[in-house]
């Protein structure tokens, strides 16, 4: 049977993937599949892209709606943060991380092991495979493993893990030495996935286009470069089936905004009070729990939102009962059992940075000139997906919308098993050597408006659809 590689360039854009910057890569597309128009979700920020990933299903269908959340089964008056020390208090409490199987759980009914290694955040890494003492398989961190005994072993075996850095090539490095001795060589999983922290932290570090970033990307292609000459040298390539994707893509900033302090001014109080709200931060976005989901908050929160000159597209769950001039969230996969009242994106701009990588909006923090992402832009919203191996077509590039929630259905329908049936994405039928050429596909607007006094606020989202798959392309809005 073959077996899976995924690989992860946290916050790679396509337009990145090129000669210049990526030469292993750019190879690897042109002898593949690249798809042109693959799409995060949203909000496009990293821990819910990569509980996507392994769950086939929409932040509303997993129950990780961001970086920042509330979980209210486990504490309805604080805003938790996805990382592995809270998700793993969230897991004790309730039983449940996410509120859907992983590839993890799948493959394991079917006597298959996940195995995922990963530098970039602790709460990235815990989503892959959050019930591995029972599933099976493994995550591996820097701060972290599960099973938690793998720890001490990789530890004794290859050394410490280098500090973290940027770019964070030395731990990346140490990842792929882990994956190729440990994981691929004597694990054996039929799915593997190493994760590259960059270019994201060189892009929030330094911004998108900057030597840093550049360096960054340099380095992890030299890297990847090395893992595609192991394949081929140990004679896996023939039978190995790649994904090389990123989970977001990126905007620059144009300053930092305190919803905390504004919320406070505007007369709304604390989460913990009537009235009040809690604000989950998610760089280019931000999510709103109201306290006990009062309709009448949620109304006039939406109003205030509207109004200031930094509110983009504005989403309600279905929950709060269509408030005028919002959009349903499950029009974005976004409603759900931890779904809050309202989530709204900032507002943006096309114009390029000083680099020439387009897209400008305020950001929860950061400083102006730096990277971000989170938001509903067409830039942070496109993201990279390529495919390389026996299972796909040689040499194509697809423009057919596609997304991170495709790549857990499309695998299990490449390995023959069951479990994909239920999920939101979809198999990507026109990349697979044996399917058609191209598949239909629409575009649809959505809009809605809303008076004031000072003028009208009206929005509008695009989403595209696949084979029975919804994509947001992008949202914002105007105010005049």
């Amino acid at each position: 049977m073959s077996s899976f590689l995924i690989v992860v360039f946290d916050g790679l854009q396509p337009s990145q993937v090129v000669p210049e910057l990526m030469p292993n890569l750019s190879r690897f597309a042109d002898e593949g599949v690249f798809f042109a128009w693959n799409h995060s979700i949203f909000p496009s920020v990293t821990r819910l892209n990569a509980a996507t990933m392994v769950t086939g299903r929409l932040s509303g269908g997993h129950g990780l709606a961001g970086n920042q959340l509330v979980a209210r089964d486990y504490d309805s008056n604080r805003v938790l943060d996805a990382m592995e020390p809270d998700l793993a208090r969230l897991a004790d409490a309730t039983g449940k991380v996410l509120l859907a199987p992983t590839l993890a759980d799948i493959l394991s009914t079917h006597g298959q092991e996940y195995t995922a290694i990963g530098v970039g955040t602790s709460g990235n890494a815990y989503v892959h495979n959050p019930t591995a003492d029972v599933a099976g398989g493994a995550t591996i961190h820097p701060e972290f493993t599960l099973p938690g005994s793998l720890h001490e072993h990789l530890a004794s075996r290859f050394g410490p893990w280098p500090a973290e850095d940027r770019p964070n090539t030395p731990r990346f490095v140490h990842a792929l030495r882990i994956m190729t001795e440990h994981i691929l060589s004597e694990r054996g999983p039929t799915v593997a996935l190493a994760w590259s922290s960059e270019p994201d932290k060189s892009q929030h570090s330094a911004g998108v286009g900057s030597e840093l970033a550049n360096r960054a990307l340099r380095e992890a292609d030299a890297e990847f470069g090395g893992l595609l000459a192991w394949l081929q040298e140990t004679g896996r390539e023939r039978d190995t089936n790649m994904f090389v994707l990123s989970d977001h893509g990126y905007s620059t900033i144009t300053g930092a905004t305190d919803l905390n302090s504004q919320l406070r001014s505007a007369g709304f109080p604390p989460g913990n009070e009537q009235g009040g709200v809690l604000v989950a931060e998610q760089g280019g976005s931000a999510l709103f729990y109201v306290h006990e989901s009062d309709l009448g908050t949620t109304d006039r929160l939406a109003q205030w939102l509207m109004q200031q000159p930094w509110c983009g597209a504005l989403l309600a769950s279905d929950s709060a009962g269509g408030v005028q001039g919002t959009l349903p969230a499950s029009l974005a996969g976004v409603d759900g059992p931890r779904a809050p009242e309202l989530a709204m994106a900032f507002r943006w701009e096309d114009r390029a940075n000083d680099l020439g990588y387009p897209g400008h909006a305020p950001s929860t923090s950061g400083a102006e000139g730096l990277g971000q992402h989170g938001g509903m832009s067409r830039h942070e919203m496109r993201n990279t997906l390529i495919a390389r191996g026996p299972a796909f077509k040689s040499g194509v590039k697809l423009e057919s919308p596609s997304g991170n929630v495709d790549m857990a259905p499309t695998l299990l329908h490449v390995l023959g098993f069951s479990g994909g049936e239920a999920m939101d994405g979809r198999i990507l039928h026109e990349a697979l050597s044996a399917g058609p050429d191209r598949i239909d596909w629409t575009t649809a607007g959505y809009n809605a408006e809303r008076e004031f006094a000072a003028g009208t606020y009206r929005q509008r989202i695009g989403v595209s659809v696949a084979g029975g798959s919804a994509y947001v392309d992008e949202g914002n809005s105007t105010f005049e």
